[in-house]
């Protein structure tokens, strides 16, 4: 099912209130994000440039402390709908599950077979193989070692590190540029911005000529690429928000934990809990205005972001008690 949180309106819709009123834990975006810098007006009175282009890939690139050609995509979820006509033919992908439900859902509308697999091992074999690490929404985590003995075994790996800056030590950038391994990468979550969508895909010079050929001459917008720029240089504000992430996890597990729940994982942008009932647990803190994520298919999971301010952190409390 292509179920997602951030869906507000639907919270709205059934409790009431309007939107500024609610505090949406139901993602895993960063609720205190990067400042938005001031942006010069061609930015968005002016078609995106290929020196703007440039300009972004080679922060990214700083960044990321990577040589690997990029593709500038609009946010991960669109390199994720470009990835079934990467190979120019339909075949078998495998998907290790549970995980972002997109990735599977993408490939079975373009007509690809899809399996959903527990494991790295039952990987092998298949056309296209696709991990999400950190996974989301159970945080588990694969070692780049493990993760590059697949490549070998398989004809094209995806690996999706959406919530991958707040575990740089998980990365496969380091070796990406390889042929039949590409690296997603999300600027929405960790950075908070997830409106600007913008997102990178590194990869083989000819996966990333592909991928650059499908996404079009404009893939995002010129505000996008100066503000994703700005942000990529800032290194100092992302450790200092790598380290509050981390710092502030232990204060929600304690809360979680006080309402009865147990943790069932997560990472320093989100965290799921086992809860007696997560449909009632969901009511409950929407009633005090709190968006949280639950699952079709897991009736006891509850997932919840960060709260980003000491205002959101008290509501959660108050609403736990």
């Amino acid at each position: 099912m292509r179920d997602h949180g951030g869906n507000m309106d639907r919270a709205v819709a059934h409790y009431g209130g309007a939107a500024g009123d609610w505090i949406d834990l139901s993602t895993g975006i960063n609720r205190k994000p990067y400042p938005i810098p001031h942006l010069p007006l061609d930015v968005w009175t002016m078609l995106p440039t290929q020196a703007a282009m440039q300009a972004l890939r080679t922060a990214v690139a700083a960044h990321y402390a990577t040589k690997a050609p990029v593709a500038i995509t609009a946010g991960a979820q669109a390199a994720i709908q470009m990835m079934p006509w990467l190979a120019g033919k339909r075949g078998l992908a495998r998907v290790i599950a549970p995980t972002y439900n997109e990735h599977a859902a993408v490939l079975r509308a373009a007509g690809w077979q899809v399996q959903e697999v527990a494991g790295l091992p039952d990987l092998a074999g298949c056309d296209l193989a696709v991990v999400v690490n950190p996974n989301n929404p159970d945080g588990k985590t694969h070692a780049p070692a493990d993760l590059l003995a697949v490549c070998s075994r398989v004809g094209r790996l995806v690996v999706d590190e959406s919530f991958g800056d707040i575990s740089p030590d998980l990365s496969l950038l380091p070796q990406a540029g390889r042929a039949g391994l590409l690296v997603l990468r999300s600027f929405g979550k960790f950075w908070g911005h997830a409106g600007a969508r913008l997102g990178f895909v590194f990869g083989s010079a000819e996966d990333v000529a592909a991928l650059t050929a499908l996404a079009g001459p404009w893939p995002v917008s010129g505000a996008a690429l100066t503000m994703g720029e700005i942000a990529l240089k800032d290194q100092p504000w992302a450790a200092a928000t790598r380290a509050r992430l981390q710092a502030e996890v232990p204060r929600i597990d304690t809360l979680a934990e006080q309402a009865g729940w147990q943790l069932a994982g997560g990472t320093a942008l989100f965290r799921l809990y086992h809860t007696p009932d997560a449909a009632q647990a969901q009511d409950r803190l929407a009633k005090a205005r709190i968006w949280s994520r639950i699952f079709p298919w897991h009736a006891h999971w509850l997932r919840l972001g960060l709260p980003g301010s000491e205002t959101e952190w008290g509501r959660l409390a108050a609403a736990l008690v």
